[in-house]
């Protein structure tokens, strides 16, 4: 039968087989994640609560940069009705409703232990319990309420040691919605051989974007699995939301952005570009927000500035009030029809409207 440190030593050299071959290739953190505990992170010390003291342990391996990784083990498989508890420190949760508890553990196989097989097991319990501030370092188990029994998918043996077959598992489960500040995790170990190589504590939020002319901010997901938390969206510089369509986006639970609705269109004088409203050049203009693009100033018009809706005439050019700014400035000498026998002829600072020859009235003109 091993003893309690040769168990201990398989554990010690598992982790370190994790630390040599797992740690260096690095894990990118999903975007959509916001992390408030990784263990493997933290390079002093954990000081978790453990309890009783003779139960888990933590220990220290080094990666392949020399950066040393804090784990916790536990393999009181000798005797029988194990009761070991470990008690993460208080966690802050944020805004979260939400939380995602990624564990990564090794768990030596009770079949591959001779004499220990009544008395160990293979899978262990875990915890939470919320509070809105630190509660110290007492530990009381009724306070605690349980996320779920935690089995491995592969377990390992001393033959996996001697082919440096690394047989690490991870699990994931999902506490809420919350309504405390805080919480602590806890750990129940009934009897196994286990390293807890890692402990990872999330949620998930959509971070801002710009959609449609609109930005939508950071939002934390909903409480539940299929929440789509609806979001209205504010229009970027120098646009407007569109008539009877303002911009939304609905996050889900996953930290994505879907259903967009409605958009943000640029004000008169700017153009699109990109997710930003610029400014029509000079020599340009748009003269409505339902404009796409900016237009060349028409004939015998200029100007110059940017961000022009209009286009005002040259000296000694007019055009009449009511005409569109698309309109071309003409000279106080011309004759021009506008529709039918309707004919302009400019006088001074007037254009006279004229029919079949005969002055019906008389029209305002301007230079702009």
């Amino acid at each position: 039968m091993p003893s309690a440190s040769e168990l201990c030593w398989w554990i010690i050299t598992l982790v370190c087989l994790y630390a040599s071959c797992h740690v260096q290739s690095g894990e990118a953190q999903n975007p959509k994640e916001v992390i408030l505990l990784d263990s493997k992170a933290q390079q002093t010390e954990l000081e978790w609560i453990s309890y009783p003291p003779n139960g888990w342990e933590e220990i220290s391996g080094l990666d392949e940069n020399y950066t040393p990784i804090r784990t916790y083990q536990v393999c009181q498989v000798m005797e029988p009705n194990q009761n070991n508890w470990l008690r993460t420190n208080w966690i802050e949760k944020g805004d979260a409703q939400r939380i995602f508890v990624e564990l990564k553990f090794t768990l030596r196989d009770c079949n591959s232990l001779p004499g220990v097989v009544g008395a160990c097991k293979e899978t262990f319990n875990l915890y939470y319990q919320e509070t809105d501030s630190e509660v110290g370092r007492s530990l009381r188990e009724t306070q605690y309420v349980k996320i779920d029994t935690i089995a491995a998918d592969e377990s390992f043996t001393q033959g996996d040691l001697g082919e440096r077959k690394m047989k690490l598992n991870t699990e994931v489960r999902i506490i809420g919605p919350l309504s405390r500040r805080g919480f602590y995790l806890a750990f129940q170990d009934v009897g196994a051989c286990i390293a807890l190589v890692s402990v990872k504590v999330y949620y998930k939020k959509c971070w801002s974007i710009i959609e449609n002319l609109a930005t939508f901010p950071d939002t934390v997901t909903g409480s539940e699995f299929s929440s789509l938390v609806e979001v209205e969206g504010v229009c970027v510089n120098d646009a407007e939301e569109e008539a009877d369509n303002s911009p939304k986006m609905h996050c889900s639970a996953e930290g994505e952005w879907l259903v967009p609705i409605g958009k943000c269109i640029c004000k008169a004088g700017f153009h699109q570009k990109g997710d930003a409203c610029e400014p029509c050049g000079r020599g340009f203009y748009k003269s409505s927000s339902q404009d796409l693009q900016c237009s060349r100033c028409p004939a015998h018009s200029f100007n110059d500035r940017e961000g022009s809706w209009r286009c005002d005439c040259e000296d000694g050019y007019y055009r009449a009030l009511s005409d569109p700014p698309s309109v071309a400035c003409t000279s106080k000498s011309s004759r021009f029809c506008l529709s039918g026998s309707a004919v302009f002829t400019r006088e001074e600072s007037h254009v006279v409207l004229c029919e079949r020859e005969s002055v019906v009235k008389d029209v305002n003109v301007s230079r702009k």
